[in-house]
This record gives C-alpha cells, structure tokens and sequence, in this order.
C-alpha cells in the first residue's frame, strides 16, 4: 500500500511540474524567462574567447539558465537572426535598412546594443623583424599593389607576402574591404583559412606570413593585467601615418583602443530581436551591465560602459 501511495505521489508530482510547464509557456511554444531556460545564440567567431568567458559567468550566476552559441561567420549570424532561426546575435556592425524594415514587415523591431571596442590585430612570424606598418601599406598588401615583403621594407629577406585571412564571410574581411580598402576588391592572392585559431597556427609556422584577427584572440591568459600578447607570434604597430614610425605607430592595446590611436578599432554589437524579453534579454543585459562589463575590461578590449585604467607599456 505504501508502495503505491509513493508511485501515486510520484504521478502527481510529475503532472503539476507538466502543467506549470504549460501554463509558463508562451504561444511562440518558447518558454524560457529572464533567467532560465535554453537558448541558442549566435557570435562572430572572432569574439569566440570573451563571448565564452561571458556565457561561462552567467550560467555561474544563474544555474537554471543554458546559453548554447554557435561560433560562425558574421554573415551567417545575421542571417540566423533575420530567418528567427534565433533570437540573438554578436557581431561587429549594426543592422542594415533594409534588414530593418524586413524585421519591422513582419512586426518585429529588434534592439541593438553596443557593448565593446574591439581591433583588428596584424600578426607575423616570431622570426619577422619588420613590425611597423602603415594602413596605407595594409591598403596595398591587401589589394595586391604590394606582392613581396621588399615592396614594404627594402632591406627585408623574405619573399612572397603571404596574407590570411580566418573566413572569406567573416567581419575581418568586410572590414578589410569596406575600412581598410574602401571598396577596392581584395587581391585573390589573400588566403582565407577558417578560424582566427587557423590563422595564428599559420603565422606561427610561415616566417613570410601576416594575418588578421580580432585582438581578443591574443591575450595571454597568464597575464593578469592584460598586457602582454601570445607569445606564438609578433603584433605588429600600425600607423595612421602615410609612413609608419616608432612614435606614431601603435599596437592594439587596451588604451590606444580607448583613445582612438590605434586605427583599426572597430565595435561590438549585441543585435536582439527579442519581444518576451526572456532570456535573451536577460543575457544581453548581463553584457551590459557592471559584471559583464568588467569581464570585457580584464580581456583587453573596452567596455562601453566601464572607465578604463590607463597604463605606460613598453614595447617588445
């Protein structure tokens, strides 16, 4: 008797959890809240490292919520969001007009929110002495004006250039084209691999090598004041300057980042098309707010939101 009154327990226990399920459950047939639940997100791949480290905190603060990201190219993020296939995105660029008004005919009026600054970083081989470089150089490196490292640097013993990219869809290269080149097509001597991780083993074994990759990809994580770089490869200084010198050139450290010196900064959007306001919402707040904002801080990059510490480096 005992034993059935327990397996009648049980049953009633199993169809109240089934009904308040129902009953928390929207007409879209999503029922996750502020705070918990499953969602999928998607993130630029090259902000792979500080997306994960923030999704690591705030599954920490909040157990029952599960924030599942799908690192892919900047154009097929955007897509995702665009098809509902999910309902928040990472990226480096805001939403377009006609994105927009493809959201607002279907009654949707999605947010965005910018959330960092973030830089393109250009790294070569440990063995490469030449680590200064002009956007204007960038500009013909990039376009195929400049084919041979001596096109850059007269005295340099290497040969071919050989530049790479991590995806031909990603933001690196639309930045790059749009930024950098200003419309100009790109050689089809540039070499696109598939991850930022990609590029870097490949600068690391080819001393002829140069890559572009988001800064959050080389911080040393064995430095806690996040100024120190991987030591697999070497950061190049890059000016604004028609000519690249030591005193107008300048890596991508946190502060020429902040002032504005270091001239391949770009930003960091969260694009939210969210009407619950459920989880999503309460992710992209969290990124916002003073704990998600101190993580962005400690990675290098700049908060939106938070001051940031101003600190002398030396060079390498």
């Amino acid at each position: 008797m005992e034993t059935v009154k327990q397996i009648q327990g049980l049953g009633l226990l199993v169809a109240l959890i089934l009904l308040s399920a129902c009953q928390h459950k929207s007409k879209d047939g999503q029922t996750d809240t502020y705070t918990s639940g499953v969602i999928a997100i998607a993130a630029d791949e090259s902000f792979q490292p500080i997306v994960q480290e923030e999704i690591d905190v705030f599954e920490g603060l909040y157990p029952l919520a599960g924030i599942v990201p799908r690192y892919v190219t900047e154009v097929e993020a955007v897509n995702l969001l665009l098809k509902d296939s999910l309902r928040l995105v990472i990226t480096s660029r805001k939403l377009t007009l006609e994105e927009m008004e493809s959201f607002n005919s279907r009654k949707f009026f999605p947010k965005e929110m910018k959330i960092a600054t973030d830089g393109l970083a250009l790294i070569v081989n440990r063995e490469n002495p030449d680590t200064l470089i002009s956007v204007q150089d960038i500009r013909r490196i990039l376009t195929g004006e400049a084919k041979q490292w001596k096109d850059i640097y007269p005295s340099s013993h290497l040969k071919d250039i050989r530049l790479v990219f991590d995806n031909k869809n990603s933001s690196t290269v639309r930045f790059a084209v749009d930024s950098i080149c200003e419309g100009v097509p790109l050689s089809n001597q540039v070499k696109a691999l598939k991850t930022n991780k990609e590029v870097i083993n490949y600068v690391a074994d080819m001393p002829d090598a140069i890559g572009i990759i988001g800064v959050n990809w080389l911080s040393d994580k064995n430095d806690s004041t996040g100024l120190s770089f991987s030591k697999e490869i070497r950061v190049m200084a890059v000016s604004a300057a028609a000519k690249a010198r030591p005193e107008n050139s300048y890596k991508p450290y946190q502060a020429y980042l902040y002032y504005g010196d270091y001239p391949l900064a770009r930003s960091i959007y969260v694009l939210l098309n969210d009407p619950r306001s459920a989880l999503p919402w309460g992710f992209a707040s969290f990124l916002a707010s003073d704990r998600g904002q101190r993580i962005i801080l400690k990675s290098g990059l700049v908060p939106a939101t938070q001051p940031v510490r101003v600190v002398n480096v030396k060079d390498e």
